[in-house]
């Protein structure tokens, strides 16, 4: 029996998660659909073969017709649709942030931890990325040793005029936040953001790029650039600098060409099809989890992890000093 799917925020994301349970994934069918702009809720029914469209969230939330829902709205509502869900006992897949405060994301954990079920999972897609995987793996088989520091860069072609200073942290810098943290299995001490001389392609309110200096509590370093206006395309890096090597993830597969007496490679300013398959994976592990009554991915405590990072990082924003972190342990409830 399918798992009957409720989808807040018809926009890109909720519209991309809903058409791959539609075509690609298996055990679950979209039910219903929300979104404040009507005209989304339209498109996207149409192009499941008209699913019913909700007009209010909650009625979605607590219709018997849906088991699950699927929260692809703004990040400033995913707390109350989080906690709604919880409350009616309904599965629920968050995409990040899990909330926009580390304060809003504990009430989520408060309130999963009360139910007595993980019911959250929150949509840090880049554990699922090949990549991904394979540096956690060669990490924690001591490939190069242990791990001493790491260089990331976040950079995208272009960003529009709504998108400011604190959401290059809340909005892009959250998925290395989650990643690095996973890759380590370690919690940060310490952050500083520094401000680089700043892009003539940016506008007032963003200064781009940055850079995220952290460092973990066994002592690991790691730099992250975010460059939100590079120009050039959707490009993530990350190097892992070892005590006896050093491993780089790898790059998208992609043809190269001979042209012009030029040798190169095409880069894609599509961050979705970057992480297409990593899309699939989880969201197929969501439906899967739901069906065994498991729910094994990213939880409510990573993205209350994830919170408090960005929290650290977005006063470092403000203050350029070096931030601590309070480290706090984690409930067995999530272990």
């Amino acid at each position: 029996m399918s798992i009957k799917i409720g989808v807040i925020g018809a926009g890109m994301i909720g519209s991309d998660h809903a058409l791959r349970i539609k075509d690609t994934l298996k055990g679950g069918v979209i039910n219903g659909i929300n979104d404040i702009n009507k005209e989304n809720s339209k498109r996207l029914s149409k192009e499941l073969g008209g699913v019913k469209i909700f007009e209010d969230p909650h009625a979605l939330i607590n219709s018997s017709e849906v088991d699950a829902i699927l929260v692809c709205s703004i990040g400033p509502t995913h707390e109350e649709f989080v906690l709604a869900s919880i409350a009616a006992g309904k599965y629920v897949f968050c995409e990040k942030p899990l909330a926009t405060s580390a304060v809003a994301c504990k009430k989520i954990v408060d309130a999963e931890m009360k139910f007595g079920k993980r019911l959250v999972q929150v949509g840090f897609m880049r554990r699922y990325d090949s990549g991904y995987q394979k540096l956690k793996k060669a990490i924690e088989s001591f490939e190069i040793g242990d791990v001493l520091m790491m260089h990331c860069a976040h950079r995208n072609s272009s960003v529009p005029e709504s998108y400011v200073t604190e959401m290059a942290v809340s909005d892009s810098l959250v998925h290395e936040l989650d990643a690095v943290r996973w890759l380590l299995k370690e919690d940060y001490v310490s952050a500083q953001m520094i401000l680089a001389k700043k892009t003539k392609y940016s506008h007032e309110k963003l200064h781009d790029p940055q850079m995220l200096l952290l460092e973990t509590v066994s002592g690991v370093r790691i730099d992250v650039e975010f460059f939100h206006n590079c120009q050039y395309g959707y490009d993530i890096q990350c190097e892992v600098v070892g005590s006896d090597g050093i491993m780089t993830l790898p790059e998208p597969e992609s043809l190269v060409i001979r042209k012009g007496a030029k040798k190169f490679t095409n880069i894609d300013p599509d961050w979705k099809n970057r992480f297409i398959d990593a899309y699939d994976i989880e969201l197929q592990e969501f439906l899967d989890g739901i069906s065994s009554e498991n729910i094994k991915g990213p939880s409510s405590w990573d993205g209350y992890a994830a919170a408090m990072a960005s929290d650290v990082c977005i006063k470092a924003q403000k203050t350029g000093a070096i931030e601590p972190f309070s480290i706090v342990d984690i409930p067995d409830f999530y272990i």
